[in-house]
């Protein structure tokens, strides 16, 4: 009987389990929090107000972005005075779009979902309207 020199073979030593399980605990948590920052709602709500614009735009991904000018004045800061309430949004589909462009200078109650972080391909600002509620005609008061 010949005796081998050979070592018998082990399996992957603790140390390179321990860093792929480490690797992969990494990985889940970055995942998670990517999908906390830009796919979370954080909130959402309703806004109203008068249709200031909607625009398409964008250099590399064409997204649809518009403002509501809301009712009353807010401070910006002491030294700057008074301003106009607004909200900036995008517009998650070209249908919210068309209705919105055609539509412009009209009162809208529009749907929105606040995430915590921007995605390009998703629109310039953190909220994004989903849903018309309502739409009217501004009412004007004469001096």
């Amino acid at each position: 009987m010949e005796k081998s020199n050979q070592l018998p073979e082990k399996g992957p030593s603790k140390i390179k389990k321990f860093f792929s399980w480490l690797i992969l605990i990494v990985l889940i948590v970055l995942a998670g929090a990517f999908y906390w920052k830009y796919y979370f709602v954080f909130g959402d709500g309703v806004k109203t107000g008068e249709l200031n614009f909607a625009v398409k735009k964008g250099n590399l991904f064409k997204t649809y972005e518009g403002k509501l000018i809301q009712t009353g004045l807010r401070t910006q800061s002491a030294s700057t005075g008074l301003s106009n309430n607004e909200f900036e949004f995008s517009i998650e589909s070209d249908s919210i779009y068309q209705i919105l462009t055609r539509n412009s200078g009209k009162i809208f109650d529009l749907h929105y979902k606040e995430y915590k972080g921007v995605i390009p391909w998703r629109g310039n600002s953190r909220y994004i309207v989903d849903e018309i509620v309502e739409m009217r005609e501004p009412t004007r008061s004469g001096f």
